[in-house]
């Protein structure tokens, strides 16, 4: 069987290549860094969506009615979880993120998930849930109907499934209970932490704040890490915050080759340079073909029976090998144009660019996905 793989090559050049080696990009300072301990928070419940079509928990799943039987228990109504026989209701995990500085009774989106044996959670209600922070505390409470994305119709040998059925949201959902502990009143400083580390970035920002405040108050701590002090007399916090964030500075990306095998994607960056590389590439096929005939006896002959007798044939053809030949300091367009003329696969050019690569002629990070 021949194997036909296709392969899309994204390249992500900015401007013309000669422009590009010669200007580093700039960006602003919110779209490279985050402030350390400005950040949401994940928040978890666990709770029971009623109100379903007969598409809810079974009898196998437990604990829906255990937990149906606790809640009724506390409004006076008292069973016992084996004599429930329900399938209207489906235990659920409830998750959301608790956005920093968050006060009492701000809405937040909450996302409900299935934890049994429900089809599906389409039009079910969500009682009263209380949502838990890492340290045990209760930060929201949510309750309210369930919107589901996808559905499921049918039953036993014929049935449709379009998208999850069993995971939903409920758009503000959940209501903030207590505020988030971040209180910027307390801090003396700030530190911005870079998405991407790298050293010549963070030098360039700690310098691009002290000519904004013309106070040497930024320090560049490692690759990834820049503290801020807040200068004598200056405005307030948010405010120099703001400021800070709005700032642009170079951003010194590194060189980097990202290659999807599953997918055949393949996405090279902009700074991505080759050195002298001769390339030699041919395929091999290989057809292997079995067929069955059916043999039998003669007439008149006493011995033997009729069976089916496979028959494999093989044939292997290899193609003459394709070359590439690149010069020093060749560019990621030459090398794009290179792959597609050979008619290369995402395996071929997977094991293309660790050739390179081992050649030392790649000078980017290959990263395989």
């Amino acid at each position: 069987m021949r194997i036909r793989n296709t392969i899309v090559v994204l390249s992500v050049i900015l401007a013309s290549l000669a422009a590009s080696a010669a200007t580093l990009q700039s960006a602003r300072v919110k779209d490279l860094t985050t402030i350390e301990g400005i950040r949401d928070n994940p928040l978890i419940g666990y709770g029971l969506v009623v109100g379903l079509n007969g598409t809810g928990d079974r009898q196998q799943t437990i604990f829906s009615t255990q937990t149906l039987a606790n809640m009724l228990l506390r409004m006076g109504v008292q069973v016992t979880a084996t004599s429930v026989r329900v399938n209207n209701i489906a235990a659920v995990f409830v998750t959301a993120s608790l956005p920093p500085f968050a006060r009492p009774g701000m809405p937040v989106d909450v996302t409900v998930s299935s934890i049994g044996d429900a089809k599906s959670i389409e039009g079910g209600l969500l009682l009263l849930t209380r949502l838990y922070a890492a340290n045990g505390q209760v930060f929201a409470a949510a309750q309210g109907p369930v919107v589901v994305g996808g559905y499921s119709a049918g039953g036993a040998g014929n049935s449709r499934t379009v998208n999850t059925p069993t995971a939903g949201r409920i758009p503000s959902g959940a209501i903030v209970e207590q505020a988030a502990p971040l209180d910027l009143k307390t801090l003396q400083g700030v530190s911005f932490l870079l998405r991407d580390p790298d050293f010549a970035t963070a030098r360039d920002l700690a310098a691009a704040i002290n000519e904004e405040f013309k106070v040497d108050i930024a320090h560049a701590i490692d690759s990834r890490r820049i503290e801020v002090a807040e200068p004598h007399g200056a405005e307030k916090l948010p405010d120099m915050l703001a400021r800070i964030e709005e700032l642009v500075v170079p951003v010194h990306s590194a060189a980097r080759v990202v290659v999807n095998e599953r997918t055949g994607t393949i996405v090279i960056g902009r700074d991505v340079k080759l050195g002298s590389v001769s390339i030699l590439h041919g395929n091999l096929v290989i057809d292997v073909a079995t067929t069955y005939h059916v043999s039998q006896p003669s007439i008149g002959a006493t011995v033997g029976q009729t069976e089916v007798v496979p028959q494999t044939k093989v044939n292997s053809a290899e193609a003459p090998a394709r070359r590439i030949e690149l010069g020093e300091g060749a560019t990621v367009e030459d090398l794009v144009k290179g792959l597609q003329a050979i008619g290369a696969t995402a395996r071929d050019v997977v094991s293309i660019l660790q050739g390179i690569q081992k050649a030392g002629a790649l000078q980017a990070e290959l990263d395989v996905i």
